[in-house]
């Protein structure tokens, strides 16, 4: 396979909001125990990707617990008829899980719980933690919108061993409460204080907790969004709204674009079929099935390594229906500022994008 210099980005579409002394710490706290490895692993998660390296297994597994969501927030694409149409939802079997976590065990350092629906509302959702470190994942992460976050929960969720939980907080008050009908943002506020006095508590550093928010809601009240969640969670951050709805027409791309993702991680979705990445919410392209293959053989296999090819060509995402359709080879500007007590950090906004939610 031909190696040319394109750009290839690294955790695009992702922003802080915080100060270098807390990202420092959220990094401390994600690889305590294990230092040396995480170091390695998250070395690699560049190395792979930059150098186009694929490793024997990837570096992060998704495993979706769940397609079925408990709200409809107006940005998300679950809500949109084609992914009515060509989804199933419904949550993953424990015994999939199993299957999946006694081949990766010891040779993948990390997995994430969710992707496209809600994966509290499995009700293996504790066990499925418990599985993974009791196997010896060494990062188990998952990423919530909160409404199923009652203290005997997060006990729960602590003690099973998860290391890191991702809280969707789009705005704070009536910000907030627009987009994640019928949730309250006081009551997800006391939530986040409850999981940091159980951490106290066990004198415990993880899960670690991220709050993350669209721009569109955190923009209004920026300094107060920061202020109010920053003392209850270990990194506050935010993305630029991206076109979840397929509603865009006119993109702009990154012409030297190459997908990073095809060398870091392997998405397995609620029904075993592994998708061509974590921005495949359609299940547009198939790369194999968990319950009929192994992790390895659909990692190497013909359908991957096509993807591969296609995205090592200059502009060859183009090729890829799917990728043309996806945020990551957008082109980005720097068009807008903001700051959190006179720290300013830069909005990388996709060119042509709206930032009006539910657009």
């Amino acid at each position: 396979m031909s190696k040319v210099e394109q750009n290839i980005p690294i955790n695009k579409g992702n922003y802080s909001m915080d100060t270098p002394e807390r990202e420092a710490l959220f990094e401390k706290y994600r690889g305590q125990g294990w230092e040396e490895e995480y170091k390695e692993y998250r070395a690699n998660w560049t190395k792979y990707a930059k150098e186009k390296i694929v490793s024997d297994y990837p570096l992060l597994v998704d495993i979706e617990l769940a397609t079925i969501c408990n709200l409809h927030c107006p940005m998300c694409y679950t809500i949109t008829e084609e992914f009515a149409c060509h989804v199933h939802r419904g949550v993953m079997d424990f015994e999939l899980f199993k299957k999946i976590i006694d081949e990766i065990a010891g040779k993948v350092p990390a997995i994430r719980l969710s992707l496209r629906g809600e994966p509290t509302l499995n009700p293996n959702f504790i066990k499925c933690i418990h599985y993974a470190k009791q196997a010896g994942i060494k990062e188990v992460s998952s990423l919530t919108n909160g409404s199923t976050l009652t203290p005997e929960f997060m006990e729960k969720m602590m003690l099973a061993g998860l290391d890191w939980l991702t809280v969707s907080i789009d705005g704070i008050n009536e910000e907030y409460e627009k987009v994640r009908v019928p949730l309250k943002f006081a009551d997800t506020v006391e939530k986040l204080k409850t999981f940091k006095e159980l951490k106290e508590k066990y004198e415990v550093h993880r899960p670690v907790i991220k709050a993350q928010g669209i721009w569109p809601s955190v923009k209004p009240h920026v300094e107060e969004y920061y202020h109010t969640l920053a003392p209850i969670t270990d990194l506050v951050a935010f993305n630029p709204l991206i076109d979840y709805l397929d509603n865009d027409t006119d993109i702009v791309y990154d012409e030297d674009f190459g997908c990073p993702q095809l060398y870091q991680r392997l998405v397995i979705g609620e029904d075993g079929k592994v998708m061509a990445c974590s921005n495949d919410e359609n299940g547009r392209m198939c790369m194999g099935d968990v319950k009929t293959q192994s992790i390895h053989e659909i990692w190497h296999g013909e359908p991957l390594t096509k993807m591969r090819e296609a995205h090592a060509k200059m502009g060859g995402f183009k090729d890829l229906e799917l990728c043309k359709l996806c945020y990551l080879p957008r082109k980005t500007e720097d068009s807008e500022t903001s700051s959190v007590d006179g720290r300013e950090f830069i909005i990388r906004n996709y060119v042509g994008r709206t930032q009006e939610i539910g657009k």
